[in-house]
């Protein structure tokens, strides 16, 4: 028997996505998006969308939960607009994770609306400290963490009236990103950008980021990174 929660991670819904996924690909190996009609171009980016919307009374119901006919493959923006068009709003928690540089802040930014909570340590520290970005005066550390902590308690017990969370981080270690997911009763999205890559986007950026430290950063994720089983 599952959950909203289970049904979203078990191996009847990955791989009945993967199947629907196959199927509908294109004649160019595109997957276009059943709400704007544009390519999804990135895996993570795709999201199915139940026609009839899943509650705790149908979601065993395997004629409405894993019915192909009742799945459209949609961009996860898409999807939250469907949901906001037809009046009714699932409150999601989604963990978004990878690389430094990968683009998980861009993504976000992509994707959220207004009401929609942001977890960044980024944006936590330049918040309190006053400092650019990346400058992360170590006197505030406890501060920062413990308003991330309080923040994630409040994602946790659903807490005030926003509408979706996004909690923003590298967690390259599987059982980290577990635990998290689980306590938060979230999704994670991994946004897999290739090491190269986000070294090539370091050595082009103009933020202000140390080059060096910034080379650390992205080599340590990639040495503790586990993959998904």
């Amino acid at each position: 028997m599952f959950t909203l929660h289970t049904f979203y991670k078990s191996n009847e819904w990955e791989g009945l996505l993967q199947i629907i996924k196959m199927e509908r690909l294109n004649d160019k190996g595109q997957l276009i998006c059943e709400y704007c009609g544009r390519p999804i171009t990135a895996k993570y980016d795709c999201i199915g969308h139940h026609r009839i919307p899943l509650t705790d009374d149908n979601v065993n119901d395997v004629y409405v939960s894993l019915n192909p006919e009742h799945i459209q493959l949609v961009h996860h923006r898409c999807h939250n607009k469907i949901h906001n068009k037809l009046g009714y709003q699932m409150r999601q928690v989604y963990i978004v994770w990878g690389s430094p540089l990968s683009g998980k802040t861009s993504w976000v930014q992509q994707n959220i609306a207004p009401g929609d909570l942001i977890v960044d340590m980024d944006s936590i520290w330049q918040c309190v400290s006053g400092q650019p970005k990346y400058v992360k005066p170590n006197k505030l550390k406890s501060v920062v963490f413990g308003l991330r902590d309080e923040l994630l308690q409040m994602v946790q017990y659903r807490r005030g009236k926003w509408n979706n969370a996004y909690i923003i981080g590298g967690y390259p270690l599987q059982m980290e990103r577990e635990r998290l997911v689980s306590l938060l009763s979230a999704q994670d999205i991994f946004i897999d950008t290739d090491m190269q890559t986000c070294l090539d986007r370091l050595h082009c950026s103009t933020d202000g980021r140390n080059i060096k430290e910034w080379e650390n950063y992205i080599t340590d994720w990639w040495n503790k990174y586990t993959p998904p089983t």
